[in-house]
């Protein structure tokens, strides 16, 4: 018990010497260039109390909790008694429930990620309920757990992760030229939002796993990158639902600009 406090302590020291320069940067801006007191300090004080315990439970949990669990259902689920066959005769299609986990647990942990749950409740608010929240949340997760479920097979195979890369993001440019513009923005951002406080710990430890537990595979080398996909994956999603929507409805690209049309006046 004393050796968990006395690591919550030191993650504690370690959050404020990161979070200091943040709130001396608002606090320099606020009295010398804006050159107005600070508005109800107290509450604000407050606020960045409880961020940093909030940030050092935040970042223990991942050292005890999320990281260990991402590491040990990759090493399970790539065991030799699991997949049922022996690690000199192991096909790609062999890891199949690895393939499935990662596409579950992309979905579920995007489909929980605050900065998502944000830009989707603002995205519907500016555009008069055009665009649904909880539809843009699982549009995204989807394109999440498909991003992760490629990345895991990337992993198990052994491909250099840029041919995927550079593959996503060309069908992500050819997308950008023929989606309703007034999606693309909104495409790019959910891409980013993905990779936040709740997909990125399980996911970069998933990945670690997989490249630690399958014959041949450098964790450093194979492990990482599963985050790029996290990332890409959701862009293509949105503007893909944006354009099969499009299709189905002709009135749509109409209807979208009319809606820019008021935004511009």
């Amino acid at each position: 018990m004393m050796t968990l406090f006395t690591e919550l302590y030191q993650t504690l020291l370690s959050t404020i010497t990161d979070v200091m320069p943040i709130l001396s940067i608002l606090i320099v801006f606020q009295l010398f260039v804006i050159r107005r007191p600070i508005p109800k300090i107290k509450q604000v004080g407050f606020g960045f109390f409880y961020v940093l315990i909030g940030l050092s439970l935040f970042l223990l949990g991942l050292e005890k909790a999320l990281f260990p669990l991402g590491k040990m259902m990759a090493a399970q689920l790539t065991a030799p008694e699991f997949i049922q066959a022996d690690n000199n005769l192991v096909h790609w299609f062999d890891y199949i429930w690895v393939y499935a986990f990662a596409a579950a647990i992309g979905f579920s942990t995007t489909i929980a990620e605050p900065s998502l749950i944000a830009v989707a409740l603002k995205a519907e608010e500016v555009s008069g309920g055009g665009i649904k929240a909880n539809s843009l949340r699982i549009v995204v997760a989807f394109g999440v757990a498909i991003g992760i479920s490629l990345g895991s097979y990337r992993i198990v195979v052994g491909d250099p992760i840029h041919y995927y890369i550079i593959a996503g993001y060309i069908v992500v440019v050819i997308q950008t030229w023929f989606c309703p513009k007034l999606i693309v923005p909104l495409a790019y951002d959910s891409g980013g939002v993905t990779t936040s406080t709740v997909t990125v710990p399980l996911v970069a430890a998933l990945g670690i796993g997989l490249a630690s537990t399958i014959p041949g595979r450098s964790p450093l080398i194979d492990g990482f990158g599963l985050i790029a996909f996290a990332s890409l994956f959701p862009i293509i999603a949105v503007m893909g639902y944006a354009q099969i929507t499009q299709l189905q409805d002709h009135d749509a690209p109409d209807d979208i600009d009319d809606f820019d049309d008021e935004i511009d006046d």
